[in-house]
């Protein structure tokens, strides 16, 4: 009997395995296509006859549908299936990757990279309530949260070389093409490794909480990305961002009197959450904005070529993994608060680093890549145990959405950070450039730096002043 058991157990935590693999090889694809077509885009616009403007949303599409449904589709995952949803995701982004892939109008490939980010908004929550679901105790489920926030580090770094290589070597739509295997696989194997898992009482969806908090974040990531194309106070930017803040008052008015509503507020307020999630959004912020910013950096001011840049970032991923690996040690050894504070200010000085080495005239071994490791061995400690705080708690009733919450932090802190470091460097650059400086544009880049680790800092403040009084569920690591 005690062989049976064994045997039954040690197939229950391969499958377990198994999943896990599937699902990190799908986030990597999903994050691959985040910035997968930036190295791609004169191609495209040679060959499909893009217009300036219309050339952008090639890349804002994803970034639309992919932060304004999140909320959406992972409240709905809890109710209607979380491997239902990831499947459909992932079915839906495999089809709109082969619309890309043949597209021969600009509109069709915006379109297609606009059905990409809503099967991402499908996919991507409901992985990460599978996996927090598969793995329940508090020392695995870091450990997985490790290996996946490593395999999209990878996926994030990965993209831009992948897509010199491919564009350079064969063609741009290849870079969409290798997508279909992945998606298939996924479709095909996934079903035999993890059962179906939905909030375990009958709901129904709160439709015009489903809109209103759909529309705010739609209206204020586009709104967000209006604003970094071209000011805050155009009316292209402002409007939608004023728009957004209506809409998000009424959700909430709508959430308070709804009998089930989209977003419980009991949840956003649950303390422990809310800090981490109130951190990620000001380390998403100062980590988005430092990889475009030094990316640009590495072309215009050190003049590598698109592919010898993104091969530059290799160590990048690299350090995020080391820093992954050493994260859930250093929870269990130090605690969730301590770890974190921990994280954040080696990020932050990682950060401050990189401004020794940024002028014209410094190498890149000798100065862009010490400050490079060191904020990314930060910057994998922090993701795992960020990614732990903020779905502590989380039940078979709420993982999708808190999953789908963590996602929209993450991106509309990105988005918030770059559309604010880079014209903060922009600024900056452009009035050096006035009075004649021949680095205005290292100085504008240093600027934009010193403000990125204020915020980490200011995130290490936060969880450091607050989250040690914010009670974890039992069974979370000491804060």
């Amino acid at each position: 009997m005690t062989s049976v058991s064994t045997t039954a157990g040690a197939d229950a935590v391969g499958r377990r395995g198994a999943a896990l693999v599937v699902l990190c090889f799908v986030q990597f694809m999903l994050v691959l296509d985040d910035n997968v077509v930036s190295v791609a885009l004169p191609s495209m616009r040679d060959d499909l006859g893009f217009g300036a403007a219309g050339l952008a949303w090639v890349v804002n599409a994803y970034f639309l549908a992919f932060g304004g449904l999140l909320l959406l589709f992972g409240r709905m995952a809890d109710l209607l299936g979380r491997r239902r949803v990831f499947l459909t995701g992932v079915a839906l982004f495999g089809a709109a990757s082969l619309v890309c892939g043949l597209a021969q109008e600009p509109w069709q490939l915006v379109a297609g990279r606009f059905v990409q980010g809503a099967g991402s908004a499908m996919a991507s929550p409901a992985a990460l309530a599978l996996i927090a679901l598969l793995f329940p105790g508090s020392a695995e489920r870091a450990r997985a949260f490790g290996i996946w926030g490593g395999i999209a580090a990878l996926g994030g770094t990965m993209g831009l070389v992948i897509s010199g290589a491919l564009t350079g070597l064969a063609s741009w739509r290849w870079i969409f093409l290798i997508n279909l295997p992945v998606a298939l696989a996924a479709v095909v194997l996934l079903p035999r490794l993890v059962p179906e898992s939905r909030a375990g009482r009958a709901a129904r969806l709160d439709v015009p909480g489903a809109v209103l908090g759909t529309g705010a974040l739609v209206a204020l990531v586009y709104g967000l990305l209006r604003a970094g194309e071209s000011s805050w106070g155009d009316a292209t930017a402002a409007g939608p961002l004023v728009l957004a803040v209506v809409l998000a008052v009424a959700f909430v008015a709508v959430e308070a009197r709804a009998a089930e509503p989209l977003v419980p507020l009991s949840f956003l307020s649950f303390r422990f959450r809310a800090v981490a999630n109130g951190a990620t959004l000001l380390f998403s912020a100062a980590m988005y904005a430092m990889a475009f910013l030094l990316m640009v950096h590495l072309q215009t001011v050190l003049g590598y070529r698109p592919l010898a840049a993104g091969l530059a970032y290799l160590p990048y991923g690299a350090g995020i993994l080391a820093g992954m690996w050493l994260s859930s040690r250093a929870v269990a050894r130090l605690g969730m608060r301590p770890a974190l504070v921990m994280s954040f200010l080696i990020t932050a000085a990682g950060l401050l680093l990189l401004l020794s080495g940024v002028a014209p005239d410094d190498g890149y071994a000798s100065g862009v890549l010490p400050g490079m490791l060191v904020t990314s061995i930060g910057c994998g400690l922090s993701l795992p145990a960020l990614t732990v705080a903020a779905l502590t708690g989380t039940t078979e009733e709420n993982a999708g959405l808190g999953s789908a919450v963590l996602s929209s932090v993450q991106q509309i802190g990105g988005a918030v950070g770059v559309a604010v470091l880079v014209a903060l460097a922009t600024r900056r650059r452009d009035g050096l450039t006035v009075e004649g400086s021949p680095y205005a544009a290292t100085e504008g880049f240093s600027f934009a730096l010193v403000v990125a680790a204020i915020l980490v800092a200011l995130g290490a403040a936060v969880i450091a002043a607050l989250l040690g009084r914010a009670r974890p569920p039992e069974g979370t690591p000491d804060v």
